[in-house]
């Protein structure tokens, strides 16, 4: 059995998969009775998106807003309460094989004056529960990335130089996020608007982004420091 499902995630994984030979022949029947509502979910949810991979796994009470606006890779999985708002320019373009944890949000638009820019996910990305991605300055998220539970992106700033107006009327400024591929970003991080994640970096859990991180940095921190680089030689 444990054979015959690695063969079928590898399959769709279109990459070599080995469940644990520890799992037992009960617990698999307890995995697959949980995934196969995600499953049916997917094959009646699957129509009215600009594109859709040939099979997703489609969460309970999941929110779907403006789906004519978001493309689906193969294999996707939208966890138990995701929300995608995908009202923005570009839309929400997810990659193959990509799973979002339980609670997640995307939202792409923060107000109906400025239509926000997007979100675009690369394949074989993972995010833990409750992540937040506010893509209204757009984000970026190259392949490979993994990340931890209560991850938050904030691609808009507010804009509060001038003291005879609220702060909210003063409008929005926007650069956008970026996360290069095979980045790990550890529970809890948040990102700012502006920022830059070089390929093959690790940020440690809770740390707060706020400036551009080179390629391969291992970076903590509130605000962030870089205490590492992998490719220096102490560390292969």
């Amino acid at each position: 059995m444990i054979l015959l499902l690695s063969y079928i995630v590898s399959r769709i994984k279109k990459e070599e998969y080995k469940l644990d030979a520890n799992i037992k022949t009960n617990d698999l029947l307890i995995i697959l009775l949980n995934r196969i509502p995600f499953m049916v979910r997917g094959i009646f949810r699957r129509f009215g998106f600009k594109s859709c991979g040939k099979l997703i796994f489609v969460g309970k009470k999941v929110m779907l807003f403006h789906k004519n606006r978001i493309s689906l890779g193969n294999g996707v999985t939208l966890g138990n309460n995701v929300e995608i708002n995908a009202l923005s320019v570009n839309g929400v373009v997810i990659g193959n094989n990509v799973n979002l944890g339980n609670f997640s949000v995307i939202r792409c638009t923060g107000s109906f004056k400025k239509l926000g820019k997007g979100i675009k996910i690369g394949d074989n990305c993972g995010f833990g529960d409750y992540c937040f991605f506010g893509a209204a300055g757009g984000i970026q998220i190259g392949d490979n990335v993994i990340m931890g539970q209560n991850v938050r992106f904030h691609s808009e700033n507010h804009n509060y130089s001038r003291l005879d107006i609220p702060i909210r009327m003063q409008g929005v400024t926007n650069k956008g996020i970026n996360i290069e591929e095979d980045c790990w970003i550890g529970a809890g991080v948040v990102f700012l608007d502006g920022v830059t994640v070089g390929k093959g970096s690790v940020i440690g859990a809770n740390t707060v982004v706020n400036k551009d991180i080179p390629p391969y940095s291992v970076a903590v921190g509130n605000p962030v420091k870089i205490i590492k680089n992998r490719m220096d030689s102490d560390l292969r």
